[in-house]
């Protein structure tokens, strides 16, 4: 088993007074069915060096970066999944991006981001070293290929579907494995060799 370090979604509860950290339920189930032990990564908004204390005493195996929340919307998480991302890269540690998690990838890599129509609740045939339909559910997408990274799959009208690392164990992917009515077990098996 292997013990991956997941980030988590912000969502703010006013009748309550309280911010939470969530994570889908499915994603736990997804990423279970692939052998993990997960453990999810509190959003600090405190220092720096309580985050790097926070993931040496856990020491993950593999980190995912979750998706939910817009980059810019929540400080706090776009802080930690910029730690992770740092971590993730000085300890060669296998990484996947989903959704909101490659796009923060490819921002961290000097990518942008841009507004895109059509791509919420929706699917898409991918094309590239991908042929399989997904998923799709955000609102933004990245300009370009963030550097030392290669894009592996294309959306019918071009956007940038999935990344993979040049020399880092990374992907990024734009859909949600959790989200369909039975995990695929394409994403099973590539997400098994990401993290193996």
């Amino acid at each position: 088993m292997t013990l991956i370090c997941v980030s988590q979604r912000v969502e703010i509860l006013p009748e309550r007074n309280e911010v939470r950290d969530s994570i889908d339920q499915r994603l736990i189930s997804f990423l279970s069915k692939s052998g993990a032990i997960v453990v999810p990564v509190p959003n600090f908004a405190h220092s720096e060096m309580e985050i790097e204390n926070w993931l040496n005493n856990i020491r993950p195996r593999a980190i995912v970066l979750s998706g939910g929340n817009d980059i810019g919307e929540q400080p706090s998480r776009d802080h930690v999944e910029e730690r992770l991302l740092n971590y993730g890269s000085q300890n060669s540690l296998p990484l996947l991006g989903i959704c909101r998690g490659m796009q923060m990838m490819g921002v961290w890599g000097g990518a942008a981001l841009k507004s895109v129509r059509g791509h919420v609740a929706t699917r898409h045939q991918l094309m590239g070293e991908l042929d399989v339909t997904v998923n799709s559910y955000h609102n933004y997408s990245l300009t370009a290929v963030p550097d030392k990274f290669k894009a592996i799959a294309y959306s019918e009208d071009g956007e940038i579907e999935a990344i993979q690392h040049t020399t880092l164990p990374w992907e990024g992917w734009m859909w949600h494995p959790e989200r369909e009515t039975y995990f695929s077990e394409t994403d099973l098996k590539r997400f098994r060799n990401l993290i193996s």
